[in-house]
């Protein structure tokens, strides 16, 4: 942008416009006639403001993990292994499946399909899952070391195992599943937790409390 031009527009508001946009289309099958169509503003001013398509769809990352950040640290923040990964998956359901915004994941659908000349866009979002599966092994660990799980329980299987599920609920919300359905699969994976206490059963419907 030149010397003593003003922008025009908000540049938050036009970013979550872009977000949709790419959530809603993945990276590669999004057109900058798309983009600036959802923002508001034309080429020249996305250009100057963003950089090209690939540097705002990295801001558009940005902004998204913001918001997995957020719910990974509530997760976190569980007094239990358990605990955190039931909010974990839970979490997951509710922003996959929540009015007003595209169902899935970006992380998800930025990726799910791409040619080889995109392969650095989707390493990169393989990079982000591996973050946040990183995060839920650290969790997992801590509540080993805590005494929440059986000492043979493997906090980094655990991790990937809950990733994947995490995963698979983003895809069949994109696919038109609805919440109560997907809310009833995590009581059902919750079942496959690792307890000291074999008693203490699964999610005993706690997911499913919430619905659409």
């Amino acid at each position: 942008m030149s010397r003593g031009r003003t922008r025009n527009f908000d540049l938050e508001e036009t970013l979550d416009r872009a977000v949709e946009v790419f959530w809603r289309r993945g990276y590669e099958a999004t057109s900058i006639a798309e983009l600036t169509e959802a923002m508001g503003i034309n080429p020249p001013s996305l250009y100057a403001a963003f950089g090209n398509k690939r540097a705002l769809f990295d801001q558009v990352v940005e902004r998204y993990m913001r918001y997995s950040a957020a719910n990974l640290q509530a997760a976190a923040a569980q007094p239990t292994g358990r605990a955190a990964a039931l909010h974990m998956l839970t979490s997951v359901v509710i922003s996959a499946t929540s009015e007003g915004q595209p169902t899935g994941c970006l992380l998800v659908q930025g990726a799910l399909a791409g040619s080889a000349d995109n392969a650095d866009v989707q390493e990169e979002l393989a990079r982000r899952r591996e973050d946040i599966r990183q995060a839920m092994q650290l969790r997992f660990e801590q509540a080993l070391d805590d005494g929440d799980f059986p000492l043979d329980a493997d906090p980094a299987k655990l991790a990937r195992y809950y990733l994947t599920v995490a995963t698979g609920l983003t895809v069949q919300a994109a696919s038109g599943v609805g919440r109560r359905e997907l809310l009833e699969t995590v009581d059902f994976a919750m079942s496959a937790f690792p307890d000291t206490d074999t008693d203490s059963g699964s999610g005993t419907g706690t997911g499913t409390g919430t619905t659409r």
